[in-house]
């Protein structure tokens, strides 16, 4: 039984994936956003500040941070500057005509998970937009949420998970070879010893998640099973990303009771402060508790016209919203700090500009995409909000503290193919869709596809018409290093040759859209947390003046940078001081490793 639990926990990555839609969700109660952030003295005092405060990126958490930061400091001017001409950034939905209607094509993320307490955040941002009437439900009954499957060596395998008994899910792990010694290894764990520290006068040491589960579990596990995960959320290569980043709770379970195994017997759970904060600010005023019930039975949701609509009903809001200015093909040139009167320090505030008032401000440098690169302007902000990459701040904040540590994270890009079959009954099984794992051979990978998702039936309700939606998602780690990538034509041929391939769909599509995502998902490698610590420090030189969100230090899913927007719109709100957004990477801010004895 403890084997079952350990192996339910640890592959329990794959239920963050895609599952399907059911009926429309009305999200009833009263918003979070209508409650103040802080208490009723603080709270006059935002509503009475002025200022201008800019938002670099004006991707979903630009967007985010701009609309919270609107709401609460109404006389404030908010800035948002984007670098491209379009906004949302990686939220592409777009509607394709196929001749006899309508489907909805994603070239991003498609569904959000309602999970505690992020997805509770973003639950509360999709009703004060006013979006409940869009929203399309996933019901945790529905063969997407309980069919996932991965392709190995030559043929899908069904995972346990919801819907599989413990019987079904035995002869399984009995018979097919990706479980092949899986279940002795997680019954054989608690037995295996804790890695010892290379250096023993501390405790932070990371490693990456395949050396991790490679040694607790088994290198098969990894190999087969957790890299084929870890392709469908961050793309990436389980030997390079982190396990105290990405998968916190094993790395507390070992180096604080020898293993997961006792961990999972004595009941423990990991639990952040600022977690702990927002969950009890729910419980204490439960005023969207209808909205929470109903989301109980669902296991993800999207919108009618895609999850772009996310991001253009917050483009709408905040071009209706006085105090809000939106400028896109803006490039932030530079951000130019100055140093203080000691020469061998950097003064906790930044003197850039100084008003008649003595306010201190941050000045940048941008420049028009369609102006010469000499021609830039000097515009100076009391507070930068900055969603742009941690790669591409740590290259424009110049001179002034060094962010070198935030350029250590790399990025990698993804081809997104869309097809569309007008016949309904193309896919030979119904789910969300199917991941590859690094094990598998070239002869049944050579394009390097990261996975397929079953769209027709991962967003039931979406499109005007019947048919088959398949997605294919090809690159990630495997394309690093390269030069030069597949145009759109390659692309549409070798997501159609792995359908051939495994799926034996040889039909031709009636509608293919291939996108080309570069350095679209963050990988959090080994030594992120250190990183991000030291860039936590390194910000606060900027005496809360350069705050940062978004999906390059704290999660790279769609509530994430949510949750990272309202953060660091409530620390400005609260005006609280030396704030870098980074603040759960502070020693001091540690989660706590609790037992049930305990609660």
């Amino acid at each position: 039984m403890l084997g079952w639990r350990l192996l339910q926990r640890t592959i329990r990555i794959h239920h963050t994936l895609l599952e399907p839609n059911g009926n429309s969700l009305v999200i009833r109660g009263v918003s979070l956003l209508q409650r103040p952030f802080t208490s009723s003295s603080s709270r006059n005092d935002a509503k009475s500040r002025e200022g201008n405060i800019a938002v670099l990126g004006g991707g979903i958490t630009g967007l985010a941070s701009a609309y919270y930061l609107a709401r609460h400091l109404p006389r404030t001017n908010i800035t948002l500057l984007e670098g491209s001409p379009r906004l949302g950034g990686w939220l592409r939905s777009t509607q394709v005509d196929v001749g006899t209607g309508k489907v909805v094509f994603e070239q991003g993320p498609r569904s959000v998970r309602p999970s505690r307490p992020n997805g509770w955040v973003t639950l509360d941002l999709v009703r004060d937009l006013g979006l409940e009437d869009q929203v399309l439900a996933t019901s945790k009954e529905s063969l997407a949420a309980q069919n996932r499957f991965i392709y190995f060596p030559d043929h899908l395998v069904r995972l346990p998970g919801p819907g599989t008994s413990m019987l079904n899910a035995i002869y399984s792990m009995l018979s097919e070879p990706i479980f092949r010694g899986l279940m002795w290894a997680c019954v054989t764990e608690f037995s295996k010893p804790a890695r010892a520290k290379v250096d023993k006068s501390h405790d932070d040491e990371d490693e990456s998640i395949g050396s991790f589960m490679s040694r607790r579990v088994s290198p098969g596990f990894v190999d087969n099973i957790v890299s084929a995960g870890i392709h469908g959320i961050y793309a990436g290569d389980v030997y390079q990303l982190s396990i105290r980043t990405i998968f916190p709770w094993f790395w507390y379970a070992e180096n604080l009771m020898g293993s997961a195994s006792k961990a999972l017997v004595e009941r423990c759970s990991l639990q952040w402060k600022q977690d702990a904060a927002l969950e009890a600010e729910w419980v204490k005023e439960p005023r969207v508790s209808d909205a929470m019930w109903a989301m109980r039975s669902s296991s993800v949701y999207t919108f009618k016209k895609g999850i772009g609509q996310l991001a253009d009903q917050l483009v709408t809001k905040l071009r209706a919203s006085s105090n809000v200015t939106i400028r896109t093909e803006t490039v932030v040139e530079e951000i130019q700090p100055s140093q203080g009167r000691d020469t061998e320090t950097v003064s906790p505030k930044f003197l850039i500009t100084e008003s008649l008032t003595h306010s201190v401000q941050m000045q940048i440098l941008t420049r028009s995409v369609n102006e010469a690169p000499w021609q830039v302007q000097t515009e100076s902000f009391d507070h930068l909000v900055s969603t742009i990459s941690g790669k591409a701040l740590s290259g424009i904040v110049k001179p002034g503290p060094s962010l070198a540590m935030l350029s250590q994270t790399p990025s990698v890009t993804v081809m997104v193919v869309n097809l569309y079959y007008s016949n309904p009954s193309v896919l030979p099984s119904r789910g969300f869709g199917y991941l590859l794992p690094r094990s598998l051979s070239f002869e049944q990978n050579p394009e390097r596809a990261l996975g397929v998702i079953f769209d027709s039936d991962a967003t039931i309700g979406q499109d005007e018409i019947p048919g088959t939606k398949i997605t294919v998602m090809l690159g990630g780690h495997w394309w690093d290093g390269w030069a030069a990538y597949p145009d759109e034509d390659h692309g549409a041929s070798m997501a159609k040759a792995i359908l051939k391939r495994h799926l034996s769909i040889s039909e031709e599509p009636q509608a293919v859209r291939v996108g080309l995502q570069r350095d679209c998902i963050p990988q959090y490698t080994v030594g992120h947390h250190q990183r991000m610590e030291q860039a936590n420090s390194a910000l606060k030189k900027f005496g809360g003046r350069l705050r940062v969100a978004g999906n390059s230090y704290n999660g790279v899913g769609l509530n994430d940078c949510i949750r990272s927007a309202r953060d660091v719109a409530v620390s400005l709100v609260e005006d609280s001081g030396e704030r870098t957004g980074l603040e759960s990477f502070d020693q001091k801010n540690r989660p706590a490793f609790t037992h049930a004895k305990d609660k």
